[in-house]
């Protein structure tokens, strides 16, 4: 046990660190366990994950909220008949645009039955809509976490455990191995391109597109990887965080990433309501250089948010959601 105490950072004591006029959003009351912005402004929500034994106030639904608009109200996103909304399970999701024709697609994980797939929308904004075009499985897909949408119909997603059957995957984090993987997917090919995590989890990829970041969960770090022509991954550095991060941002203009982590996750899997596990966000700055920048910009032991998940700025405000709790809005006050 003591290897898992340590992965779980389950010593780890929270010293309060907040945000000036921040505030729960109203209606989002099932988790917002992934958060991603639109270049105007509109913030895209994924709630109600039911996920690794952990308390699930489901069912699965996709917000969106005008970040422009100080309502900050959220809408749930419609979806055609056609889509098992019964068993939708959403978990991490990401956007992309076809430069060609401006349509966006929003690519979720999703795990109906808690098996993994990856659902592929096109979003029609005006009539907050997604219409559903495809759903992709795969063995290498076994057990999805995060995903970054690279084309139409192509992606690198990661894997947080190796096994899939359930007493298995609880093992996982005792035996201490680093057997998790990212792969990338595409019609013409699937594959493994990066692999030695020990819980991969949140992903992303910066504006010039030519690296992706890769956060390890129970290594307490986040790795920089190249992307080469032929779509495999080189490692470039890994970063130390101190925390268990789960999803990570990039601010399109400045590069800087934003992760919502766990600093206490033995909290977070005990889930004490008298003690219950808090919310950090952690700001990368200048990753690419020798002297990269970590700055915990947010903490919280729980009395307002629980177990945060992400965190996106944006024109001076952050957005900080939850894996199955509420999502927080708060000021931003950050030095350059």
């Amino acid at each position: 046990m003591g290897k898992l105490t340590e992965r779980t950072l389950a010593s780890r004591e929270l010293i309060q660190n907040h945000l000036p006029n921040c505030h729960l959003i109203k209606g989002l009351n099932s988790g917002s366990e992934d958060i991603t912005i639109l270049p105007n402004g509109l913030a895209i929500i994924s709630t109600g994950l039911d996920y690794a034994g952990l308390p699930s106030f489901g069912p699965g639904k996709i917000f969106s909220i005008d970040l422009n608009d100080s309502r900050l109200k959220p809408v749930e996103l419609r979806m055609g008949r056609e889509f098992d909304l019964d068993s939708f399970n959403p978990h991490g999701i990401s956007v992309y645009t076809d430069v060609t024709d401006n349509s966006i697609y929003l690519f979720v994980v999703n795990h109906p039955q808690h098996k993994s797939q990856v659902e592929i929308f096109s979003f029609v904004e005006e009539d907050h809509l997604l219409v559903h075009l495809k759903t992709i499985t795969h063995e290498l897909l076994h057990s999805v976490n995060d995903i970054v949408a690279v084309g139409v119909e192509k992606f690198y997603a990661t894997n947080d455990h190796y096994f899939t059957h359930k007493i298995l995957r609880l093992l996982e984090p005792i035996l201490a191995q680093a057997w998790c993987n990212v792969v990338y997917y595409s019609p013409e090919e699937v594959k493994v391109v990066a692999d030695g995590y020990y819980s991969s989890n949140g992903i992303n990829i910066s504006p010039d597109k030519g690296h992706l970041y890769v956060v390890d969960l129970f290594d307490h770090n986040i790795h920089v990887l190249e992307r080469r022509e032929d779509n495999l991954l080189v490692f470039v550095k890994s970063l130390a965080l101190g925390s268990l991060c789960d999803n990570v941002e990039v601010d399109p203009t400045t590069g800087d990433l934003w992760l919502g982590c766990h600093p206490n996750a033995w909290k977070l899997v005990q889930n004490d309501p008298d003690d219950p596990p808090g919310s950090e966000v952690i700001r990368i700055q200048n990753i690419h250089s020798e002297l990269p920048v970590v700055t915990q910009v947010y903490a919280d032991n729980g009395s307002v948010i629980i177990g945060s998940s992400v965190a996106v700025p944006y024109k001076g405000k952050l957005l900080i959601g939850t894996v199955n709790h509420k999502a927080l809005c708060c000021d931003l006050k950050l030095s350059t």
